[in-house]
């Protein structure tokens, strides 16, 4: 009887969910969740020990990054296109914006989810200014 060596993942459900841990990495799928809606991002999160790769597997999505200096915040949008991979090193300040139906595989550090995070709360003009520099990167793209 022969053995199977290759394994298979599918994530169907929304939300994050880490489905290859292995030591020292791991893979993860984030399916849409309306917490991720630009409407709904009202802070960004850090990670210490880890770089965040996003892959694009289907749907419309922006990563953001920003430098924080005390209460100012300069963000950065980018608008993810299938097939590149994207990294945010360790150390940036980060979110990401979804549109309903995307879904993005993530690879970072193991158990990242669990320990490495802090958060910093945007207060109401700097999600002003976000969800306008997110809304132009969705709306500015090219077909």
């Amino acid at each position: 009887m022969s053995t199977t060596v290759i394994e298979q993942y599918k994530v169907e459900a929304n939300g994050y969910h880490p489905f290859l841990i292995r030591e020292g990495w791991q893979v993860a799928q984030l399916n849409y969740m309306p917490e991720q809606h630009i409407d709904n991002i009202k802070k960004l999160d850090v990670h210490f020990l880890t770089d965040e790769v996003f892959i694009l597997l289907k749907g419309e999505a922006v990563l953001i990054g920003a430098e924080i200096e005390g209460d100012s915040v300069t963000f950065e949008a980018e608008l993810l296109k299938p097939n590149i991979t994207y990294n945010i090193p360790a150390n940036v300040w980060h979110n990401i914006a979804m549109k309903e139906g995307s879904e993005i595989i993530i690879v970072e550090k193991s158990d990242t989810h669990i320990s490495d995070f802090e958060f910093f709360q945007l207060n109401d003009t700097q999600i002003a200014e976000l969800k306008q520099k997110v809304t132009a990167c969705f709306n500015n793209q090219k077909d």
